[in-house]
């Protein structure tokens, strides 16, 4: 009997610390982004000049052509400090003039960095910024336009996140990418998106960053503890049988994209001190458009993450002053500190999903006119999958509130929990204590099957 409980003992304290493994690297990494580096990246950037997408390509010291040789130049020394880790290369795409807002042929040239996993080198999580700037004429590509804001803040924040996680290795690769072309037309994350859908890239979420370096609000508010999460409630890809599914079965604001921002939300809450991310149940700002949308249109999951309170006085504004009135999108305007706290949110994200067990697959639940759910699932195959968590939550609650670890089973029966009342979802868990995303159930199970 003494020898069953000292094997037991030994077992859980075993788990127990292969558990705390992951919570000691984000703890770590929570911390590393460093505001002056970022400060540093964000004045380089702006010292090109204009970054305008038909902006001088030649120059070594002006326009975008410089921006993102600099860029790529900086990927490769991250990469040579950790002995070749980064895959460092341009993508680029000949656009021809469309008399609109493209004036002349131009390449429009992404630059990657792809670290790639030990294990699932095809599977990605993605960071982007965008290279691009612009002032009140979008066709200007030759007036001063920092772009300080909109959008270094956000290429310094991915460069940023490289320097952070090259530190480490993970099953999962990760891309930190400069997008091109936002401005334009969201020219870069387009083409980038229909690679990776041709070459069958199995992107788990892309995390694109717009704009994360500003705390002073045109509505007078100063807020550096909040910033916004923005997802679309469904794939576009879904089918109309699927959709039409939803109208029996919900998950009207349960696509992929939506368990990425819970996914944000939640790693905020338990690492990040004094931050809070504010979910908005929308694709993007009222109207407007950002470099996750072109991965959503190919049904890859996708959020972007910015400040809570902009000014429109410093975006896409020519450098003046009118009426006492400061305009334009300058350096001295950038919050490096809350710029550094952002970066750590999306390297804390990038680190666990990069870290945890591909998610359950073909997840479905039952329970009609029962007194308990069932949901079952396609176990994992990956040994270092402990298990998997149940979720549940009230069918209007934007978080997950309720969650059960229910080891290896794959066929769970929650007694008692009506159906009807709760929405539903399953997690895959790493020993390390990592999870995979949330995966909402799309089928349903067959009484005795």
């Amino acid at each position: 009997m003494q020898f069953k409980i000292l094997i037991v003992f030994v077992f859980c304290t075993s788990m127990m610390y292969a558990q705390s493994d992951i919570s000691k690297i984000l703890t770590n990494i929570a911390e590393a982004p460093s505001a002056y580096r970022i400060k540093k990246d964000v004045q380089t950037l702006v010292n090109f000049g204009t970054r305008h997408t038909l902006s001088d390509t030649l120059s070594k010291t002006r326009g975008i052509g410089a921006a993102r040789r600099w860029i790529k130049s900086t990927f490769d020394q991250i990469s040579s400090d950790c002995n070749g880790c980064l895959e460092v290369q341009y993508q680029r795409n000949f656009v021809k003039k469309d008399g609109r807002r493209i004036v002349h042929d131009v390449d429009i040239v992404n630059v990657l960095a792809i670290q790639r996993g030990t294990k699932y080198p095809n599977s990605y999580v993605i960071m982007s910024g965008d290279i691009d700037s612009r002032v009140s004429d979008v066709n200007d590509f030759t007036s001063d336009s920092p772009g300080a804001n909109d959008n270094a803040s956000g290429m310094a924040g991915t460069i940023e996140a490289a320097r952070v996680l090259s530190k480490y290795r993970f099953p999962v690769s990760i891309v930190y990418v400069g997008l091109s072309g936002e401005e334009q037309g969201l020219y870069g994350g387009k083409y980038m998106a229909k690679i990776a859908k041709k070459e069958g890239w199995d992107i788990i979420g892309v995390i694109n960053n717009d704009m994360i370096g500003n705390i002073r609000g045109i509505d007078g508010v100063i807020d550096n503890s909040t910033f916004r999460v923005f997802s679309e409630a469904i794939s576009m890809t879904m089918s109309d049988q699927q959709k039409n599914a939803m109208r029996y079965y919900g998950g009207e604001v349960d696509g992929p994209s939506r368990q990425l921002a819970r996914y944000i939300d939640k790693i905020t809450d338990e690492y990040m001190t004094n931050l809070d991310a504010i979910m908005i149940y929308r694709l993007d700002r009222f109207g407007r458009g950002g470099h996750h949308r072109p991965f959503n249109d190919e049904g890859f999951a996708g959020v972007r993450i910015m400040e809570t309170h902009e000014n429109y006085n410093e975006q896409h504004q020519d450098i003046r002053t009118d009426n006492g009135i400061a305009y334009g999108d300058v350096i001295s305007s950038v919050d490096f500190d809350y710029a550094a706290k952002l970066t750590a949110v999306n390297a804390l994200t990038l680190a666990s999903l990069a870290s945890a067990p591909p998610a359950p697959k073909l997840v479905k639940i039952g329970g009609i006119v029962k007194p308990s759910t069932r949901l079952k699932w396609e176990a994992v195959q990956d040994e270092n999958c402990i298990g998997y968590k149940v979720y549940w939550r009230d069918t209007t609650a934007p978080q997950w509130q309720h969650s059960k670890f229910v080891g290896k089973e794959t066929d769970v029966t929650l007694k008692g929990i009506v159906i009807d009342n709760y929405l539903f979802g399953v997690a895959s868990v790493g020993k390390n204590g990592a999870e995979s995303l949330v995966q909402y159930p799309r089928g349903i199970i067959v009484t005795g099957r």
